[in-house]
């Protein structure tokens, strides 16, 4: 199973994706493999999303993971479905200490200093800083670089194509997570081709 960090330098940008339907699950994977970006998170947000990520993993070159993770018990039926990786929109003890004992790559959601070091103390260094712009963006993040410049981050929450190459600058931002790639009413060739534009603006060598 690959680390955390392998999966977030994998590509600069982490699809967020909300799918109701699983007929739909393979075709967007292809169209976002193809565009170069391979790790895929299914948020837990529809009765679907187990069996989503159970058809994604049978895209070749896909990285599945479930995002929207709150429990022990959400854990265990993601990991059961198949998932590679685990997000969780916040950072709690049991939840953290059930995805270490499972062996599985864990990005948490944090917003705050607090935050962070509850992660810190529990071995984790990559975190999911959640709600991005919401909470304070760029400069709530800079500044939170200060204490924490040696850890890791994929922002997510407000990303979108016309601001994630900002938000990349930052040595300490792996990647981003982002939704504006796959919307219910898009086609795979769409997809695919804003998939393409996103993996194209490679991480900047600092």
């Amino acid at each position: 199973m690959k680390p955390i960090e392998s999966i977030m330098r994998t590509a600069p940008v982490i699809p967020v994706l909300v799918i109701s339907d699983v007929a739909r699950a393979r075709p967007v994977a292809e169209a976002l493999v193809a565009g170069g970006l391979r790790v895929l998170e299914v948020t837990l947000r529809t009765p679907a999303a187990l069996d989503v990520i159970a058809e994604m993993r049978k895209v070749e070159g896909a990285i599945v993971g479930a995002g929207t993770v709150l429990d022990p018990a959400s854990l265990e039926r993601a990991i059961a479905a198949g998932a590679q990786f685990i997000v969780s929109p916040g950072l709690t003890d049991t939840l953290a200490r059930a995805a270490i004992a499972a062996g599985v790559p864990f990005l948490p959601g944090v917003a705050s200093a607090s935050d962070i070091m509850r992660g810190l103390e529990l071995g984790l260094r990559h975190f999911k800083f959640f709600p991005a712009e919401a909470s304070g963006g760029l400069a709530a993040l800079k500044a939170l670089l200060g204490p924490f410049g040696d850890l890791r981050f994929c922002p997510t929450g407000g990303i979108t194509a016309d601001n994630m190459a900002e938000w990349l600058m930052l040595e300490s931002v792996t990647c981003v997570g982002g939704s504006w790639l796959v919307k219910d009413a898009m086609d795979p060739e769409q997809i695919r081709d804003l998939a393409r534009a996103a993996s194209n603006l490679a991480k900047p060598t600092v």
